[in-house]
């Protein structure tokens, strides 16, 4: 494998691990009502599972509801049993041929917790990130050894520097991703 297949393979893993953090973020309860808490609520419907926004269209008429409106009315019960089983603390109320969630302002001890499980989440994505890093020097001492590729010590320094410019570029979006959502947690 060559250097620049080996830094766009690293650049992937990474990217691929901050996207799925701002995915993972999106569904954390701030007290203020948003699609994404709900989007990707797993629902039983139709024999197989599909996410919600598959299922419903989700909108947030005002800052504390959210209406999910089915697009085939008959799986109401189904997206209520969803949302039931998710574990998001929030109580579906059927509305004729949609379902309303109201969302509760949040205690100081939630607050907490909440900030906790979103600096665990930026950990996890950092952790991630170094493994690709790790990976990625890996394949660059392999192909150093490889007697065909003929790359010399600086060629092997700068692969490896620019690994850890990516790093540090991608950990300091999972910084910022986890100070935006704690400080709208604390805010609401």
């Amino acid at each position: 494998m060559d250097l620049d297949s080996i830094l766009l393979e690293a650049e992937e893993a990474m990217d691929k691990a901050l996207e799925y953090l701002k995915k993972e973020l999106s569904g954390v309860r701030t007290g203020r009502a948003s699609p994404g808490l709900v989007e990707f609520v797993k629902v039983e419907a139709y024999g197989a599972e599909s996410d919600l926004r598959s299922l419903a269209m989700v909108s947030v008429p005002e800052p504390t509801q959210i209406h999910i409106k089915p697009f085939d009315p008959s799986t109401v019960t189904d997206i209520v049993k969803g949302i039931e089983k998710a574990g998001l603390g929030l109580n579906p109320m059927v509305d004729g041929k949609m379902v309303r969630l109201n969302i509760p302002p949040l205690s100081g001890d939630r607050r907490k917790q909440l900030i906790g499980s979103v600096k665990q989440m930026g950990e996890q994505a950092k952790v991630t990130i170094r493994n690709a890093r790790r990976d990625a020097n890996k394949h660059i001492d392999a192909a150093e050894k490889d007697k065909d590729q003929h790359l010399s010590e600086d060629d092997v320094k700068g692969a490896k520097d620019d690994v850890q410019e990516l790093v540090k570029k991608h950990e300091t979006a999972v910084d910022d991703a986890v100070s935006t959502k704690s400080t709208e947690i604390e805010e609401v």
